[in-house]
């Protein structure tokens, strides 16, 4: 649902709209969205840190025209990579696997894979 609420902010849909097609809090949707705007690029760094490393010949993470955008295409680039070497996954699973479960923690110390 979060990373659902992230791909229809980066193609322009606001909160509210969002938070009403998913069933969710409007509150808790902003919050979603604020903190990944917050974090984009050291999620952005993360992810494509995980795609160096599942596989170093697939190539760079293109820019995507926005640090949200960028954030956004190096979690699908990794997810792909994630694919391409264990097999089949729901994107978003691989990006809670990939971010240790914490993407969008609340507590910054949870948030330690991105130091």
């Amino acid at each position: 649902m979060i990373g659902a609420a992230i791909e229809a902010s980066v193609a322009g849909e606001g909160y509210r709209r969002i938070a009403a097609r998913l069933g969710a809090c409007p509150d808790t949707v902003r919050g979603w969205l604020r903190r990944f705007v917050e974090r984009a690029d050291q999620i952005r760094a993360h992810f494509t840190r995980c795609v160096v490393v599942l596989d170093p010949e697939l190539g760079a993470v293109l820019p995507a025209g926005s640090d949200v955008a960028d954030a956004l295409e190096a979690i699908a680039v990794a997810a792909r990579a994630w694919v391409l070497r264990f097999g089949p996954g729901d994107p978003w699973q691989i990006a809670s696997v990939l971010s240790g479960g914490v993407l969008l923690a609340t507590r910054a110390s949870a948030y330690s894979w991105a130091t």
